[in-house]
Parts: structure tokens; C-alpha cells; sequence
């Protein structure tokens, strides 16, 4: 269990500029105890002195410059992160052997990048299914767009447009499984609906 140590900002009752009341300032003891390693490191001699030196600083720099709070909101799912992993190795294997194809065939092919807008807008979700989607061969994630939910992905046979259809596809149905592995039951119920209509255009094009 992460342990942590809370001081009130401000007198509870008192709103805040942002209208919230009683809010808290955390010590992470995990963080104040690896910066305090990192500083008798940087000072090459395990003593007391550096270790008292390194703690006071390291709750100096947890005071000065306090991390947010981040709300993951992960949920391990055995079944969707079973599913996930079959599907992730079939089209690693597919992709795989197509490129290799590709590479054996003379005539070149034409790249390009498609945006895909993604249904999940969680910080965790994006990045999970980025993740994903870079994994499979024959295609890589060159950008995602925080403020629109959008990933920006390089495909390397764009000769027809039913190329680039499937590969929005092939995003949307990685996304999907990965919320079912990761997500939480509103992120779920919100990739059972239609994708998003795609928009053109991205780095590069």
C-alpha cells in the first residue's frame, strides 16, 4: 500500500480560488525515500549526514513543487486482457508476414498518415491503445493528440482506400479491446458505440 502523508493548505471552510475547500498537500514517502537515495548517490558516500540532507530536501522539493493528483481509473480484467494478448499476437503475426511480403515485392509502396479519433479520451486509455496499435507491424503511431482524442498513424500500404478504412478499423477494434481489458464500465459502455467519423489530415500530409 502507498503510504502518504497529507498537510492542509488552507483552513477548511476557506474556499480556494478555484472554489474547492480543505485542500491537501501529499508527501509521497516512496518518492521523498528514492529522491533521498538519488542525493546520497549524486553525493558518492552512504552517510548520515547525506541521508538527513537528502530527506530534507527531497520534502522540500515534494513541497515546493507537488505532483497532481493522477486518477488512473485502471480495472485488470482477466478475460479482456486474455483476449487482448490472443488478438495482439495474431495481427503481429499477420502484419508481420505481409510486410515481409511487401518487402520481396518490387514495386514500391505509398505511405501515408490518416488521423484516427478515438472514442476514450483518458490519458491512460490513449495511451494503452497507442501502445497497442504501434505493436502490430505495418503501422506506427507518429502522434496522439491529447485535446481530441486522436492518434496520427503512419500506414505503409495506402495504394487503396480500403487500406486505410481497414487500418482506422483495425484502430478502433485494438482501442475496444484494451478499455475491455483497462477500462472502467463507462469506458466500456462508450466504445460499444460507433467510431467516431474520421478526419483527414495529419503530421506529414
Amino acid at each position: 500500500m502507498k503510504r502518504v502523508i497529507t498537510l492542509p493548505l488552507r483552513h477548511r471552510g476557506r474556499p480556494g480560488p478555484d472554489g474547492r475547500t480543505g485542500r491537501r498537500r501529499v508527501l509521497d514517502l516512496p518518492l521523498i525515500a528514492w529522491l533521498t537515495l538519488i542525493w546520497v548517490l549524486l553525493w558518492s558516500g552512504p552517510n548520515w549526514v547525506n541521508v538527513l540532507t537528502g530527506a530534507v530536501v527531497a520534502v522540500a522539493v515534494c513541497l515546493a513543487f507537488p505532483l497532481p493528483r493522477v486518477e488512473l481509473g485502471l480495472r485488470l480484467r482477466p478475460w479482456g486482457i486474455l483476449v487482448l494478448t490472443g488478438s495482439l499476437l495474431h495481427d503481429m503475426y499477420i502484419s508481420g508476414v505481409r510486410v515481409t511480403r511487401q518487402i520481396f515485392v518490387g514495386h514500391p509502396h505509398r505511405a501515408a498518415v490518416i488521423a484516427v479519433p478515438l472514442r476514450c479520451r483518458s490519458d491512460l486509455m490513449l495511451a494503452a491503445t497507442a501502445v497497442a496499435v504501434s505493436n502490430v507491424p505495418g503501422g506506427s503511431v507518429v502522434e496522439v493528440r491529447r485535446a481530441t482524442a486522436t492518434v496520427f498513424l503512419h500506414v505503409l500500404d495506402a495504394d487503396r482506400p480500403a487500406v486505410l478504412d481497414a487500418a482506422r478499423q483495425s484502430v478502433w477494434r485494438l482501442e475496444r479491446l484494451v478499455v475491455r481489458a483497462f477500462g472502467t464500465p463507462d469506458e466500456i459502455a462508450r466504445v460499444a458505440g460507433p467510431p467516431p467519423a474520421a478526419r483527414r489530415g495529419g503530421p506529414g500530409t
